[in-house]
């Protein structure tokens, strides 16, 4: 059998860590196999140790790179706006809608994966990647206060990101009641109206 080429070995590595990264969201950590998320890339179970140690150590990977993929999205999105008060508002209009509900696979891994991260030991990798991911989601929100007092900051972005994340949890689970968009839409109504409401008045246009 021929040598399977580096350029081959790198390709092959990153489908691997693109497929999980998504699987995982959408399966959760337990719920995918190894020898499912090879078949998706169409590669064998054996040849997965060739590219990582573990599930573990992949669970690591694909959970940084989900948390890589958020961050660039909405740094895109505030970057996008002319103000702090109107790039918080993109982000929550973006994050809070039956879209983003619906696609496990490739949406925010914080709600995605919270439960199953919250299972694992906290000497597993996966734990330092989900911290690591949740910091670099909450220096986008940061910035982008208004308060002028650091602590009030913080206070304001970590109840802005746990109430985006608390909404999408509960809304994925009691989808297909009418109480799931409720659940969104009260929690979209209560961001904006806070972030209009602490808003400078030059944001006010």
């Amino acid at each position: 059998m021929p040598r399977v080429s580096r350029a081959q070995t790198d390709s092959n590595r990153l489908a691997i860590e693109a497929a999980a990264a998504r699987l995982f969201r959408s399966r959760g950590i337990q719920g995918l196999s190894l020898a499912d998320l090879m078949a998706e890339v169409g590669l064998t179970h054996g040849g997965f140790y060739g590219h990582f140690a573990s599930k573990d150590a992949l669970a690591a990977v694909a959970c940084a790179q989900a948390f890589e993929q958020s961050t660039a999205r909405w740094t895109q999105r505030a970057a996008a706006q002319p103000d702090p008060a109107a790039a918080l508002g993109a982000i929550v209009q973006a994050y809070l809608t039956p879209q983003s509900r619906d696609d496990v696979g490739t949406g925010c891994p914080l709600p995605s994966l919270a439960g199953d991260v919250a299972r694992e030991p906290a000497d597993k990798p996966i734990r330092a990647a989900y911290l690591a991911g949740t910091h670099r989601l909450l220096s986008v929100l940061l910035p982008l206060q208004n308060t002028g007092d650091p602590a009030i900051d913080r206070s304001q972005s970590l109840a802005q990101l746990s109430t985006l994340v608390g909404a999408l949890v509960l809304a994925r689970a009691t989808q297909g009641d009418a109480l799931s968009d409720e659940l969104l839409n009260a929690a979209r109504e209560h961001l904006l109206a806070t972030i209009s409401a602490t808003a400078p008045t030059s944001s006010k246009v």
